[in-house]
């Protein structure tokens, strides 16, 4: 009876090539810029190479490897990959590397955010997949360790393996040298891995110093008689003047400076350096209202643990009704008694019941509504500074609400007509190209700005509009800058002046570059309100 045929070995080369190259991969791949997608070209892991030749050493030591160690490096590699994934997708996303001490502990109020804007069929579908492409990693990655422990059985293959590892590990060392190595060997994740305990260690540490609070004393003698708003517009950033997204928001710009104009004001502008980019927004809101910088979640929260004198403050002592208008609170903010406002207006107090958009619900046009119904009867007679974070162009921009020429018509259940709402919702947001959103987003908030101007036409009205931070990167850009635009309008001829003293230049056009850090503009627009005592 004839013998049946053997089987061809080259499967068994074959899956090892594959699994190597799946290791390698997994702790090697590069984000496909500015998207949250990856993809491998090809690049050497010196983690690999490293592991490669501990179990080599320990099949020399031990005359075998337990199948079972698989298991565990394959639990080991699922967490390096997610480190590379975050790595590799934070600046691409965010404009800024992972900070694991910070970005952990705002973990629970993002998803807060999220579990409130999204259905819950969405949210379990979202986790739903995250558990399972987890399950598969660590399925993959077990399999693959599973075959090289299996390959290094063999003599001939622990040689080529080790060979080849040798080479990598060589590479990786005349690389750290500076000698000139192709650049084929990216930074080892175990170095980002130790990198973020570092910053953990040292957040733990915590700040032990905290500069002196600028002076806050001004007479505020070029507003007299005038409301003040200090309007932090959500992820307005410098990217808003590069020519390809300045050209498609030419219309909105011309429309708010027509009605700045329009009713009797003007503008200056300029740029300055923001503490933060693509989120923390909060970071540049108590930079600018503390006048101490403020590029971390540790100074903040030593920072409000003092006693300091705050733009918000100053503006009390000098008779100001001190309002916060914020659409996006719904918790405690402990805030608010730092800086020292005498009302909050978060969004369970601002009680919308119209048609919801993007994470926060409420359209920033409603929000300055209601704040005139709310303020109407308040302390009459007072004049008011109001502290505005926008909430309309946050990321992910779309959809963006309509603006309603009819003021009175926000108030309703129903402020847009059908159509609008249909237009509005059709829009949703388009994950690979968020600058189509954010454009319309920006723009959109320029009509609302420019319409309360218009629609306070007789108000003496002094107006700070001014980016808390540019977009993300996906928006953004590589490498950009962390300016945003601030623009003083007003009909106070000697406060322009003096801006313009200080670097502002007239219109909505700012030129770089920056006059001033954000914390640093605190003392320029008190010395523009007025002299010193």
């Amino acid at each position: 009876m004839p013998s049946s045929p053997q089987r061809p070995d080259w499967p068994r080369p074959a899956s090892l090539v594959i699994a190597l190259v799946v290791l390698d991969a997994a702790l090697t791949f590069e984000n496909l810029w500015p998207t949250p997608a990856i993809w491998w070209r090809g690049l050497l892991s010196v983690e690999l190479a490293a592991c490669l030749l501990a179990l080599i050493v320990t099949h020399a030591w031990r005359g075998s490897i337990a199948p079972a160690l698989a298991t565990s490096l394959s639990v080991g590699w699922m967490l390096l990959a997610i480190a590379r994934y975050a790595e590799v997708t934070a600046p691409a996303l965010y404009g800024r590397d992972v900070n694991l001490y910070w970005d952990l502990r705002l973990m629970p109020d993002v998803a807060a955010m999220i579990t409130r804007a999204a259905p819950v069929w969405l949210v379990a579908l979202a986790v739903a997949v995250v558990v399972i492409v987890l399950w598969l990693l660590h399925r993959v990655f077990r399999w693959a360790f599973g075959r090289v422990i299996s390959a290094l059985g063999g003599a001939s293959t622990r040689r080529r393996i080790g060979g080849g590892a040798i080479a990598v590990v060589l590479l990786f060392v005349v690389q750290r040298l500076g000698g000139a190595v192709p650049g084929i060997l990216p930074t080892p994740v175990l170095a980002t891995c130790i990198r973020q305990a570092g910053l953990v260690l040292a957040g733990w540490r915590g700040v032990t110093s905290l500069p002196p609070s600028p002076p806050m004393e001004s007479t505020f003698a070029t507003i007299a008689g005038a409301d003040v708003f200090f309007v932090f517009i959500e992820s307005y950033g410098a990217v808003s003047d590069r020519p390809d997204v300045a050209s498609r928001l030419v219309d909105a710009r011309r429309g708010l400076e027509a009605d700045i104009r329009g009713t009797g004001r003007e503008a200056v502008s300029a740029y300055v350096e923001s503490p933060t980019f693509g989120g923390s927004s909060w970071l540049a809101h108590i930079s600018l209202l503390s006048g101490i910088e403020v590029r971390d979640p540790d100074t903040n929260a030593m920072l409000m643990t003092q006693r300091r004198e705050t733009l918000v403050k100053a503006f009390a002592k000098q008779g100001f009704r001190t309002v916060a208008l914020m659409p996006g609170l719904r918790q405690q903010w402990p805030e608010g008694a730092f800086y020292g406002f005498n009302e909050i207006y978060g969004a369970d107090r601002l009680a919308y019941i119209g048609p919801e958009f993007g994470w926060f619900a409420l359209p920033d046009q409603f929000s300055l509504a209601k704040l005139d119904v709310l303020e109407a009867n308040a302390a009459a007679g007072l004049r008011r500074f109001v502290f505005f974070p926008t909430i309309s162009t946050h990321f992910p921009f779309s959809p963006t609400p309509p603006y309603q020429p009819d003021w009175s018509r926000m108030m309703d259940a129903h402020p847009y007509d059908g159509p609008a709402i249909v237009r509005a919702y059709a829009r949703q947001p388009d994950w690979t190209n968020f600058t189509t959103g954010y454009v319309e987003a920006m723009s959109y908030d320029f009509a609302v700005l420019g319409g309360y101007l218009k629609k306070h036409a007789d108000r003496d009205l002094v107006m700070i509009l001014i980016g808390d931070h540019q977009p993300p990167a996906a928006v953004s850009g590589e490498g950009a800058t962390w300016n945003v635009p601030v623009h003083v309008v007003a009909s106070h001829a000697e406060l322009l002046s003096r801006l313009t003293a200080h670097g502002f230049r007239g219109g909505l056009h700012p030129e770089m570059p920056a006059v001033a850090k954000m914390h640093a503009l605190l003392p320029v627009l008190l010395e523009a309100f007025g002299n010193h005592d």
